[in-house]
């Protein structure tokens, strides 16, 4: 059965942030001539790996929102300053989903594919309305 994680965006404001940033990195990557993935590391290692890589996403709650999901493609053990260490190996895919309204955490969370918003069909930067509006339509049900 599949299950996915489900993190804050921290430090970013709109998925177009998040969009860029990704670029950015992948192209950093790119340019030092070392391998274009987008790992992010966490401090635990999930337990439910194999439900995980069975399909799963990480879902990206940005600004008190339910936001994108990349699918996760690994989940490689690192080691940082001594330390175990776990690389969330992601999909460069950003998909867009349905806005919906989550609290705050810390760290990452198991999240139930019944719980997860659907994606939407089609999404970009510029796809001419601002995210903070799609939000609030969504929160008085006009979306």
């Amino acid at each position: 059965m599949t299950v996915h994680l489900i993190k804050l965006c921290v430090g970013l404001d709109t998925l177009s942030d998040l969009a860029a940033w990704q670029s950015r990195r992948l192209e950093a990557l790119r340019r030092d001539k070392q391998r274009p993935e987008l790992i992010h590391v966490t401090r635990h290692a999930p337990k439910r790996a194999s439900e995980i890589l069975d399909g799963g996403s990480l879902y990206w709650v940005i600004r008190g929102w339910v936001a994108a999901r990349q699918k996760l493609l690994e989940l490689r053990p690192l080691e940082k300053d001594g330390s175990p260490q776990c690389g969330l190996v992601l999909d460069p895919e950003l998909i867009a989903v349905a806005p919906r309204p989550r609290r705050p955490f810390q760290g990452w969370r198991y999240f139930d594919p019944k719980e997860a918003p659907p994606d939407l069909a089609t999404w970009s930067a510029s796809d001419g309305m601002p995210e903070e509006m799609r939000r609030e339509l969504t929160s008085l049900g006009l979306l």
